[in-house]
């Protein structure tokens, strides 16, 4: 495949983290985590707890694989997630009557409830983010991260 990443090749390669895309994702990342999570902490909702929210504000009712697939998280990673999420009473797992294999993820009136609450805080942490960009840098870089992923999803779609 041409786009694929080649896992072969030995090369030597100087790659200061100053010119490594990745590693400057990466930190981005971390410091939006830690950021939102400061946030968000304080109504009782974690880091790992935000995406599956974000996701069930949008989509209620998924089965916890659809989940899983939509957030990006392994399976166990996604269980362990949706146990704490119960305990703290943002949403309740039913089986689903189809397949009663299945689990579907519905959030409860409190999970509802916090949409209004936290989306105004991630709001911030992006405002902060881009303090300083332009509305233009901004569409920018979102559309070039876009592209960044779909190059590395597209090189990797055979793995």
């Amino acid at each position: 495949m041409a786009g694929a990443i080649n896992k072969t090749r030995k090369t030597s390669v100087d790659l200061p983290f100053d010119a490594s895309v990745g590693y400057q994702v990466r930190i981005a990342h971390r410091a939006f985590q830690r950021a939102l999570q400061n946030s968000i902490e304080p109504h009782g909702i974690t880091a790992g707890m935000w995406w599956f929210l974000r996701v069930l504000w949008e989509e209620d009712g998924l089965t916890q694989r659809q989940l899983s697939q939509r957030v990006g998280m392994m399976e166990a990673t996604t269980v362990t997630a949706l146990n704490n999420m119960e305990r703290v009473g943002v949403i309740r797992r039913v089986r689903n009557a189809e397949d009663r294999r299945k689990m579907n993820v519905f959030l409860t009136a409190r999970g509802r409830a916090l949409r209004d609450e936290l989306l105004p805080l991630a709001g911030e942490v992006n405002t902060v983010a881009l303090r300083g960009l332009s509305k233009q840098e901004a569409n920018q870089l979102l559309t070039l991260l876009r592209r960044v992923r779909m190059q590395l999803e597209a090189s990797t779609a055979d793995d």
